[in-house]
């Protein structure tokens, strides 16, 4: 149980996908700019993450192994990924149609977010059980909600400062990401 805590922590805030291993950051600087729209499309990862990271494992564990066809993994993937996120899309629609026009052309990109595939393919290089992939998808994702709701809050207030106009916009999302980046690396020691 230990191992799964380690797992779930490490992938939060030390091996944060964005932040450390630079995946996901289209979503990350395209829905950014609100805060609102920021924790929707992280709940949206969250959802996909955890259940890509389980249904991965079942037909990686249960169908492609057996079946020796182990050089269909990545595509596998993709297609349980994809599934994924239309069913993410259909439920955001009717749920809250407001928040699916917010995310908009970002939502259906979660099926080719690389932290998404990213993390399934991880977990079957480090050889995860299936709780532990669960675990680190949920956290992961996690990892991915915090980030991109800690830039949407910064980008939030930044509009509202007085600035260099060199700074507003793109120029100063950079930044901030880079900079952003740079305090996670403070965690790289927090878990062994």
């Amino acid at each position: 149980m230990e191992n799964v805590f380690v797992i779930l922590v490490g992938s939060i805030l030390v091996n944060n996908f964005i932040m450390s291993r630079f995946l996901g950051i289209c979503p990350f600087l395209g829905v950014s700019k609100q805060l609102g729209t920021a924790v929707g499309m992280g709940m949206a990862v969250t959802f996909v993450m955890a259940l890509a990271s389980m249904f991965t494992y079942m037909v990686q564990r249960w169908l492609l192994e057996p079946l020796g066809l182990g050089f269909l993994q990545t595509i596998s993937f993709i297609l349980v990924i994809a599934v994924l996120v239309q069913v993410v899309e259909m439920m955001i629609k009717k749920l809250s149609y407001g928040l699916y026009k917010a995310l908009g052309v970002y939502l259906p990109l979660i099926s080719t977010n690389c932290a998404v595939l990213g993390v399934a393919l991880l977990n079957m290089t480090e050889n995860y059980s299936l709780l532990e992939s669960v675990m680190n998808g949920v956290g992961g994702a996690l990892g991915f909600t915090l980030a991109i709701t800690l830039f949407a809050g910064l980008r939030e207030r930044f509009e509202l400062t007085d600035m260099p106009k060199w700074m507003h916009g793109f120029t100063g999302a950079l930044i901030t990401a880079g900079l952003m980046s740079v305090a996670f690396l403070g965690f790289q020691g927090f878990i062994r």
